[in-house]
């Protein structure tokens, strides 16, 4: 049923979302927080009570929602363009995830030879890039994910994918990266982005994506 309540969240949202267009991309990470969160702790106020409540748990939802998940700042943007720059004219994808991470996703054709664990040389360059970035934002804190294809099996996939993960972490670390800056993690042929049915679609679901957020 539609009531003060109801309108109450809708109001939150519209307004919330309003605002964006006119922020920078890094007060939009912040915004975007906060929006979910208000409304979030909005539903939660009209459960559990009457508008105030609405309007209680709105407000929480706002503190919450803007310190759940991560911050996008201007060092991470300004990351975002060096990388996007040490890339442009490689299959490489810089991007920044919904939860304001910066994300390096690197496809199997520059990382590493098929069944191999050794980082080949285009992605020695893109990797010595983005050492110099981290070094210039001693707040960066990094996730790198290996990935397999479906062909052979886990007992063959899940190490393998950890072992690149493992491999890309000690290049950056021999660019001089503290080891606690960076965790890796492997999940072998488990989360294809496309599906497994050509040697083309096979390829792009053999990657390394590497997360950057930052430690507060």
């Amino acid at each position: 049923m539609f009531n003060k309540q109801t309108a109450f969240i809708i109001t939150i949202a519209f307004l919330l979302g309003g605002c964006a267009g006119g922020m920078t991309e890094t007060q939009q990470g912040s915004a975007q927080g906060a929006l979910i969160g208000a409304g979030t702790g909005a539903l939660i106020g009209v459960l559990a009570g009457d508008g105030k409540g609405a309007a209680i748990g709105a407000g929480a939802g706002v503190v919450a929602g803007a310190i759940a998940g991560y911050a996008w700042s201007q060092r991470l943007e300004e990351q975002k363009k060096q990388m996007q720059a040490a890339t442009a004219g490689t299959a490489v994808q810089v991007s920044k995830t919904a939860d304001n991470r910066l994300k390096l996703d690197i496809p199997s054709d520059i990382s590493f030879d098929t069944n191999d664990t050794q980082v080949k040389p285009n992605m020695q360059r893109i990797l010595a890039s983005f050492a110099t970035s981290l070094k210039n934002n001693q707040q960066a804190m990094v996730a790198i994910v290996g990935h397999t294809d479906n062909s052979g099996n886990d007992a063959i996939n899940n190490p393998l994918s950890i072992s690149r993960a493992a491999s890309t972490r000690s290049y950056l670390v021999n660019q001089g990266i503290s080891i606690g800056r960076i965790n890796i993690d492997g999940r072998g042929s488990y989360e294809p982005i496309v599906p497994n049915n050509s040697d083309a679609n096979r390829a792009k679901n053999r990657r390394v994506e590497i997360f950057v957020h930052e430690q507060h």
